[in-house]
């Protein structure tokens, strides 16, 4: 007798029926809000649903099953095993080909994460790194094609390893299909951008907007020849700002986010969200709406592609950034990762003061302790400038001021203040204000590329390991930027480029030198002791429960000015983590942290016990200790 699979099988369009469902009510919310009065909600249910259905039935086969895989655990991306690494194509393995030969070195580090940095098809010439997209459905092709990169993905799922893939939301290139289309007069596509026939409305919005690049892309709006029409450009001239107050630009968006999915991007970053929203009299910058979309965005996914997450790029001010992770009625439908921008310019902060009251106030006053369905992605580099985002109210609390402790960081890690160990560069210096912000990578800023003896090259080897130690240890996911690893130094030949010597941000976008990478592993040098040193972090995370992503992270107020304390009580025991930002032992009373004294915990980090000086425990320079208790 013939066996009956059908009780065992749910059909695909029972499994997209049931997941609309699931998400219907917190898709069609948001989007009503939205476009409600530009389109019938009726009509946007319609066009929506015929989408979403559309993109599920061109969904490879073993996508859906991960997505199966992913709709029984949500939380995949909490666990205290991901650990992400951030690289350029072209930078890392010369190609998307190149990549897959480099997939086993990321298994050894103790990566299950890899954000492929702009490889879209960007515009000729100067693209902003790559962020003025051209055409989303083809990759550069310097770096291969959308197959390279569709192999490339499936090679890396079934080593465990999920693809991240850039997905620029406020602006599209000059060149794209769309500007072409509007430049040639076609109402529709002139319908995607913010366009204007005189500069009335433009200088009214300008009264009170902020500029990104002032240096070299002044102002927010550029006059198009061709249009005979400003266009509002936020970031260069050649990137033009979508109009997101129309919900034909929603769905083109939503379509193509789709597609990226099919292609095997597990993470989408969507870059430059804040800018979205434009609303005059203001600085047109993280707008409520910018959240509906957002929202709109991850559930429409959770329906066509569920085993999909987001990760939103926004980089700005404490009080602004918690929402992307989720507040008020958005509250865990909306990005489920974001930069935890704070985290890195505290960390650098606390190096160059050699205090960490700061760093404590701000962490424990501005950011809740935990995220529902959603944790921060943790750094100290990336492939992008510093901006000092310390707030006047913030330095108040040390005895500083906003303007003074921001020009201290800046000539610090420029090298010019006394004493400094850094080889950074300033980026858009504001001549009005005089803020700036900073460039360099880890090596730069941490004095490893200016060390000239042994004890200079050990002390910068443990601040690079203090920072990867702190991004592993705080509470969410930590992404180490290529190169980090080993201590990759500033790449001074950007100035020869003539598409790139405009930007000083390639400075830290070196080239990976895989001499160094390969050797790295028994090699005793700085680079092999950073190697090391980052794979053993990682290691011992992925081993502790209370190092998920969705277990609180409470920084402790000890009074300590030398040490940040951050506490993680998860199900199976709670880790306190103590990071010393000095150059000299620190010591701090176990009662002060909440441990007793006659039991002190073992150090996850070495293996033994922390030293003592009677009841106290003493944290090494530059050291980090993760004293973990077991419950029982």
């Amino acid at each position: 007798m013939a066996k009956d699979d059908s009780a065992a099988t749910v059909p695909d369009d029972t499994l997209f029926t049931m997941r609309w469902n699931r998400a219907e009510r917190d898709l069609m919310t948001p989007l009503t809000r939205l476009y409600g009065r530009a389109m019938k909600p009726a009509t946007i249910r319609k066009r929506v649903r015929a989408l979403l259905a559309e993109k599920w039935a061109e969904r490879p086969k073993d996508l859906r099953t991960l997505d199966l895989s992913r709709d029984i655990t949500p939380d995949w991306y909490l666990s205290q095993d991901m650990a992400g690494y951030v690289f350029y194509v072209d930078r890392f393995a010369d190609s998307m080909s190149g990549v897959a030969d480099r997939i086993l070195y990321l298994q050894l580090l103790g990566i299950r994460y890899a954000h492929f940095m702009p490889c879209l098809k960007p515009r000729p010439g100067d693209s902003d790194g790559g962020y003025a997209v051209m055409d989303y459905g083809k990759i550069d092709p310097r770096l291969g094609s959308m197959g390279d990169f569709k192999r490339v993905a499936k090679k890396m799922r079934k080593a465990g390893i999920s693809p991240c893939i850039d997905m620029v939301l406020n602006h599209t290139a000059r060149e794209h299909d769309w500007a072409v289309r509007a430049r040639k007069g076609d109402p529709f596509y002139q319908g995607f951008y913010r366009l204007y026939d005189d500069a009335t409305i433009p200088l009214a919005y300008e009264e009170s907007l902020l500029e990104v690049f002032p240096d070299q892309a002044p102002g927010n709006f550029t006059w198009d020849d061709d249009l005979g029409k400003w266009v509002w450009t936020t970031f260069n001239t050649f990137q033009w700002d979508l109009n997101w107050e129309n919900p034909e630009v929603f769905l083109a968006i939503l379509g193509i986010i789709l597609d990226l999915a099919n292609s095997g991007a597990e993470v989408l970053r969507l870059d430059a969200v804040a800018f979205m929203w434009k609303r005059l009299g203001t600085v047109c910058q993280n707008e409520p709406e910018v959240h509906d979309i957002l929202q709109a965005i991850n559930q429409a996914a959770s329906v066509a592609a569920p085993a999909v997450i987001f990760k939103a790029e926004a980089i700005v001010g404490p009080h602004q950034l918690v929402p992307y992770l989720g507040a008020g009625r958005h509250t865990g439908k909306v990005s489920n990762l974001a930069y935890h921008n704070s985290l890195m310019v505290q960390y650098w902060s606390a190096l160059a003061t050699g205090k960490a009251d700061l760093m404590t106030h701000v962490l424990r006053t501005h950011f809740p302790e935990r995220f529902t369905n959603a944790q921060w992605a943790t750094y100290i580099r990336c492939h992008d400038d510093i901006g000092w985002a310390i707030t006047e109210d913030d330095a108040e609390t040390v005895g500083a001021t906003g303007p003074g402790h921001r020009k201290f960081l800046t000539d610090f890690y420029a090298g010019r203040f006394p004493g400094s160990f850094a080889r950074g560069a300033d980026f858009q210096v504001n001549e009005r204000t005089g803020d700036a912000r900073t460039n360099g990578t880890t090596a730069a800023l941490t004095g490893l590329q200016a060390a000239g003896t042994p004890e200079e090259i050990d002390l910068a080897v443990l601040r690079i390991l203090l920072g990867h130690a702190l991004i592993a240890g705080f509470g969410g996911m930590p992404l180490i930027y290529m190169g980090d690893e080993i201590g990759l130094p500033n790449d001074e030949s950007f100035r020869d480029d003539p598409d790139r010597a405009a930007d000083g941000r390639w400075m830290q976008r070196p080239a990976m030198d895989w001499a160094t990478a390969e050797t790295a592993p028994g090699a005793d040098t700085p680079a092999g002791r950073i190697w090391r040193g980052t794979r053993h972090i990682l290691r011992v995370r992925a081993e502790i429960d209370a190092l998920r992503g969705d277990v609180p992270a409470r920084v402790l107020d000890t009074g300590h000015d030398k040490l940040l304390v951050v506490r993680r009580p998860g199900t199976e025991g709670t880790l306190t983590g103590l990071y010393n930002i000095t150059a000299e032992d620190q010591q701090i009373e176990a009662q002060r942290i909440g441990i007793d004294p006659d039991a002190i915990p073992m150090d996850m980090l070495t293996g033994t016990m922390p030293t003592r000086e009677a009841d106290r425990i003493v944290v090494p320079p530059y050291g980090a200790v993760w004293l973990h208790e077991e419950l029982r």
